[in-house]
C-alpha cells in the first residue's frame, strides 16, 4: 500500500462520498451563503464523524482548489492505492469472474475520473495504472469521478508489462483496442476473466502491451474522426462486457 500527499477535494458529491466512505477528513470548508438545506446529509455525516466544518468566504475556497467546487471543499488524507490481490478478492466476494481495466499512461485527470465513474456504474473490480508518466489519484480526479474514486480500487504498479504477465499466469485474459488486424468489439467474449487495456490519449497502447494481448478489438467508426476519447472508448468496452455478462432475459 502506498499513499500520496494530502489532497483538497472540491464539490458537494465528492465530499459527501468521502464522508460516506469514512475517509480521514481533516476539515470541511463551506462558503458563506450556501443553503444548509441542500447540504443536510453532508452536515449530518460530518457531525456524526466529528469532522470540523468551517463556514468561510467563497474566496477562501477559490484559493484552496481550482475545481468547480460549488462552495464546498475538504482536506482529506491521501488516497489509498490498493494491492493487486484486493482486486481478485473483490471479484471473488461478488462471485464474478475478474474484470479489470489497465490504463496505459493516461495523463488527463478528467479522463481518469470519467473512467472511474463508469467503472463504478457497471461494477469493474478495479483499475491498474503505472506509477510513471500517468495521472494518479488527485483532487481533480475525485471531482471528475463525482465520488466514484471512493468505490473503485486502483492499483499503481512500477511495470505494466510485468503486471500483465502476472495476470495471465492467474488466468486473466488480456484484451486491447487496435484499429488494424482486430475484430469488432461487439464480438468480444466477455464471459472470461478479463483485463482490458486502454491506451493513452496521444499514443494509444504501447507496442509491448499490444504484443501481450490475447485479443485485439476495434471500435468501428463511419465518421470523419480517426479515434475516440480514451474515456469514451473505455465506456463502450466496459458496457459491452456488462452487456455480455448480464444478458436480458
Amino acid at each position: 500500500m502506498t499513499e500520496e500527499t494530502p489532497e483538497i477535494i472540491g464539490g458537494k458529491n465528492p465530499v459527501v462520498e468521502a464522508l460516506r466512505a469514512k475517509r480521514d477528513i481533516n476539515k470541511i470548508w463551506i462558503a458563506e451563503g450556501v443553503q444548509k438545506k441542500g447540504i443536510a446529509e453532508l452536515l449530518t455525516l460530518a457531525k456524526e464523524q466529528k469532522v470540523l466544518v468551517q463556514f468561510v468566504p467563497k474566496k477562501k475556497i477559490d484559493g484552496l482548489t481550482d475545481t468547480n467546487h460549488q462552495g464546498i471543499a475538504a482536506a482529506v488524507a491521501a488516497y489509498r492505492y490498493a494491492e493487486l490481490e484486493e482486486l481478485f478478492e473483490k471479484a471473488k466476494e461478488k462471485q464474478e469472474d475478474p474484470f479489470f481495466l489497465i490504463l496505459d499512461e493516461l495523463e488527463d485527470p478528467h479522463n481518469l475520473g470519467s473512467i472511474m465513474r463508469t467503472a463504478d456504474a457497471i461494477g469493474v473490480h478495479g483499475l491498474i495504472i503505472p506509477q510513471r508518466r500517468a495521472v494518479g489519484l488527485t483532487g481533480v480526479v475525485a471531482k471528475s469521478s463525482t465520488g466514484a474514486i471512493e468505490h473503485v480500487p486502483v492499483v499503481r504498479v512500477n511495470n505494466l508489462s510485468q503486471t500483465v504477465d502476472e495476470l495471465k499466469k492467474r488466468g486473466v485474459w488480456i484484451a486491447g483496442t487496435d484499429a488494424k488486424e482486430s475484430v469488432d468489439y461487439r464480438r468480444m467474449d466477455a464471459t472470461l476473466p478479463l483485463a482490458v487495456i486502454i491506451g493513452s490519449e496521444g499514443k494509444g497502447m504501447s507496442r509491448i502491451l499490444r504484443e501481450k494481448c490475447d485479443f485485439l478489438y476495434q471500435l468501428p467508426m463511419v465518421g470523419h474522426v480517426t479515434s475516440l476519447n480514451a474515456s469514451v472508448a473505455a465506456s463502450l468496452l466496459m458496457y459491452e462486457v456488462y452487456r455480455k455478462r448480464h444478458p436480458l432475459g
